[in-house]
């Protein structure tokens, strides 16, 4: 099991955020990633979405990051840490943009990049985008086989409704070979059969984790399996967020357990198929406990991961 910093202030998620966390800064985030970094964690995971409609905003909260470019600046603060997205909305941009836009955080962080794609699921920010919310699914499908194919071929080319090229160069490749680890986010069916089909990992939100194994056999009976599913990622805190970003209560998903508890909690998830985990972010007086708790958890908790 391997362990992604929750950095704070990330978002302002009415299911998981801490009242604290409203005064981080950007500053304080860079700090912190130098910081993960040194204690051992191994990623840290970047939420996406570009505009959120008023209506939204009680549950899932205004503050968001482009995903690509906080990813970038965490990657350049860092050696070691690998950087990811939880999730990036594939629809959202061109492929070609996207698929550029990852190489390069690729190539300047000598390899660190994974990538989590989903289809999105809020309807009214793709109208505000100019984006056919019914048709992202095809979009999706289309997008991350042209990004697949800039990646990996050295002429690259793809023919579809959405996108199409030919006779172009596309430089620098990644460095990561194949290509950058895909992960795709969500869990509906048709989102684990993209899985199958292109993917090296899961990230679930809505599935419940004790049918995470039943999933993850599913993802690997698909008839066009690639094979090459190696990491699950789910998050303690997951259960406490619901569909549309309720409010869900989890004794198991709470802030501030023990480290047993924590320990326990993590082992049964590994049990499941999970590969990669993150530990809630408590009710702390502020950005200084919040270093000693994540030094607690580098000497406490995961040296019972190993």
């Amino acid at each position: 099991m391997k362990l992604a910093f929750a950095m704070p202030h990330m978002l302002e998620l009415k299911a998981t955020m801490q009242p604290w966390e409203l005064a981080v800064t950007g500053a304080d985030q860079t700090a912190l990633a130098k910081w993960a970094e040194k204690l051992g964690f191994e990623m840290i995971a970047v939420p996406e979405h570009h505009v959120i409609p008023k209506a939204h905003v009680d549950l899932s909260g205004p503050f968001y990051f482009n995903a690509y470019t906080a990813m970038s600046h965490f990657a350049g603060a860092t050696e070691r840490v690998r950087v990811n997205s939880c999730i990036a909305i594939l629809p959202a941009q061109h492929p070609i943009v996207t698929a550029k836009a990852l190489a390069t955080m690729d190539w300047l962080s000598s390899g660190r990049v994974t990538i989590t794609f989903a289809v999105g699921w809020l309807e009214e920010e793709f109208a505000l985008l100019g984006i056919p919310f019914h048709e992202r699914g095809a979009m999706a499908e289309e997008y991350i086989q042209a990004i697949l194919a800039l990646w990996t071929q050295e002429n690259p080319e793809f023919e579809g409704k959405y996108v199409s090229f030919r006779d172009v160069a596309f430089e620098p490749k990644p460095v990561q070979k194949p290509h950058i680890p895909v992960w795709f986010g969500g869990d509906a069916d048709a989102v684990l059969k993209r899985t199958a089909r292109y993917a090296q990992g899961w990230w679930p939100f809505l599935t419940k984790p004790e049918t995470i194994p039943d999933r993850i056999d599913f993802i690997r009976s698909q008839p066009d399996y690639n094979g090459q599913l190696a990491d699950v990622f789910y998050g303690i805190s997951t259960a406490r967020v619901g569909e549309g970003h309720k409010v869900q209560h989890d004794p198991s998903a709470r802030p501030g357990q023990t480290g047993q508890q924590l320990l326990d909690r993590l082992g049964q998830l590994g049990e499941w198929g999970v590969t990669w985990s993150s530990i809630p972010i408590p009710n702390l007086p502020g950005i200084e406990a919040y270093r000693d708790y994540t030094q607690w958890i580098a000497e406490e908790i995961m040296p019972g991961l190993r």
